[in-house]
C-alpha cells in the first residue's frame, strides 16, 4: 500500500531538473512517441495537487494540470503498465475534461516511474485521440524507456546532491578557515605563552609569545614536531617531564616557575599544565600556559622588604628609643624619693619634656604598628 507522505518526500527530490536533463528527457519522449506512433507522449512528476510535465511532445506550452483531472494519478497507484484502450468507456476517466472536451483523448497507456526506494513519483505515458492497439514490442519499449527516464531523473538528483554537498563542504571549509584565522589571530596576539605537546613530548602547536620566549631565554627557534626538552635547559627538563606526565594522567598542575637566563636578571612565570581532550574526551595532548608574573613577584619582594624595614624601625622605636626615656623617668622618681632631695624649678620642666618624648615615641610606634597591621595582620609591639 502506497504511503503518500513518503511518496511526496521522494517527489520533492525530483521536482527540480537541470536543463540538460530536460533536453535528454525530451529526446526520449520523442522517441517513445515515434515508436508507439502517437501524437502525445510525456514525462510527469505528481505532487499532492498537481501533475507537472517535465518533458513532453504534443502538449504545446502546457506545464501542468490538476492531479485529480489526470490519467497518471491512477498510473502511480498501479504495479505496472496502465492501459486504457477507450477512456470514454472507463468510469475512472470518462468524465475527465480532456476526454469529454478537446482534445478528446480516447486512449492512454502509462508506466509508473518507481524510485530505487520504491516510490512512484510520476509516469512515462502516451495518449491518442484514437483507439490504440500496441504490439508487445511497443509495450516493452515503453517499459524499458520508463526505466531510462527514471535513471536520468535519479542521476540528475544525485548530481545536484553532490554539487550541493560540495558547495556545503566548500562553504564549511571557508568558514572553518576563517574561524581558524580568527582563532590564530587571537592565539598569537596573547601575551601569555601557549604550547600544545603530544604524548611523545613533540610540539603540536604554539603561539607567537611562546616562540619569542624560547628565542629570548634559550636562543632557540621553536618548530612543530620538535621535542620539547630540546628547547630548555637540563634543570627545567626533569620538572617538565614530571608535570607533563601528570597532565596525561588527567591531573592539572599549576606552579611558579623561575627562569634565569645566562645573562641578565631572573624572571618568574605562572605555568599551568593541563590535559587537552579530543572529541571522545580522550587526552590527546597537554596544554602548557605560562603568564609572566615577574612584576608581581618583584612588587611582592619590595613589599616584604618594606615590611622588614618597618618591623626593624618599630622594634628600635619600641625598645631601644623608649629604654633611655624610661630610665630618665625612673631616675626622676628616684630623685623625688631621696631624703636629700632639694626641689629645683628645672625638674618639672625636665619631667614634662621626658613625658612628651615618651608620648611622641608611643605615637610613632602606634603608627608603625598600624601600617604593619594593614599589610600583615595584627602585631603587638607596644609593651
Amino acid at each position: 500500500m502506497m504511503n503518500e507522505n513518503e511518496r511526496l518526500r521522494a517527489v520533492a527530490r525530483f521536482k527540480t531538473l537541470d536543463t540538460g536533463i530536460k533536453r535528454d528527457l525530451t529526446d526520449l519522449v520523442n522517441l517513445v512517441a515515434g515508436i508507439c506512433n502517437v501524437p502525445v507522449a510525456l514525462v510527469s512528476v505528481i505532487d499532492a495537487q498537481t501533475q507537472w510535465f517535465k518533458a513532453s511532445v504534443g502538449l504545446g506550452d502546457m506545464q501542468c494540470t490538476e492531479r485529480h483531472l489526470s490519467f497518471c494519478d491512477q498510473t502511480i497507484k498501479s504495479n505496472g503498465l496502465l492501459i486504457v484502450p477507450d477512456a470514454t468507456l472507463d468510469s475512472r476517466f470518462a468524465n475527465l475534461p480532456a476526454v469529454k472536451n478537446a482534445p478528446f483523448i480516447r486512449s492512454y497507456i502509462g508506466m509508473p516511474l518507481v524510485t530505487f526506494d520504491g516510490h512512484a513519483i510520476g509516469t512515462l505515458c502516451i495518449l491518442h485521440t484514437e483507439r490504440l492497439q500496441l504490439t508487445e514490442l511497443q509495450l516493452n519499449s515503453l517499459r524499458v524507456m520508463s526505466k531510462q527516464v527514471l535513471n536520468l531523473i535519479e542521476l540528475n538528483w544525485s548530481m545536484q546532491s553532490l554539487i550541493e554537498q560540495n558547495l556545503d563542504t566548500q562553504e564549511q571549509k571557508a568558514i572553518a578557515e576563517q574561524s581558524e584565522l580568527k582563532l590564530k589571530a587571537v592565539f598569537d596576539s596573547s601575551k601569555d605563552i601557549h604550547v600544545l605537546v603530544g604524548n611523545r613530548m613533540e610540539i603540536m602547536a604554539f603561539n607567537k609569545a611562546a616562540a619569542n620566549f624560547v628565542y629570548a631565554y634559550y636562543n632557540k627557534n621553536i618548530k612543530l614536531g620538535v621535542h620539547l626538552l630540546t628547547l630548555v635547559g637540563e634543570t627545567a627538563a626533569s620538572r617538565l617531564v614530571e608535570y607533563v606526565d601528570r597532565a596525561f594522567k588527567g591531573v592539572i598542575t599549576k606552579v611558579e616557575w623561575p627562569v634565569s637566563p645566562a645573562k641578565g636578571i631572573s624572571f618568574w612565570f605562572d605555568v599551568t599544565f593541563e590535559p587537552a581532550r579530543g572529541v571522545n574526551n580522550d587526552i590527546i595532548g597537554v596544554v602548557i600556559n605560562g603568564t609572566d608574573i615577574t612584576t608581581q613577584k618583584r612588587d611582592a619582594d619590595f613589599i616584604d622588604q618594606q615590611n622588614e624595614a618597618l618591623q626593624r624601625i618599630a622594634t628600635i622605636q619600641s625598645h631601644e628609643l623608649r629604654r633611655p626615656v624610661a630610665s630618665l623617668l625612673g631616675l626622676m622618681e628616684v630623685l623625688k624619693l631621696d631624703e636629700h632631695y632639694v626641689f629645683n624649678s628645672c625638674y618639672p620642666m625636665i619631667e614634662i619634656t621626658i613625658n612628651e618624648l615618651d608620648a611622641k615615641i608611643r605615637d610613632i610606634v602606634q603608627e608603625s604598628e598600624l601600617r604593619l597591621t594593614e599589610r600583615n595582620g595584627p602585631t603587638n609591639m607596644i609593651n
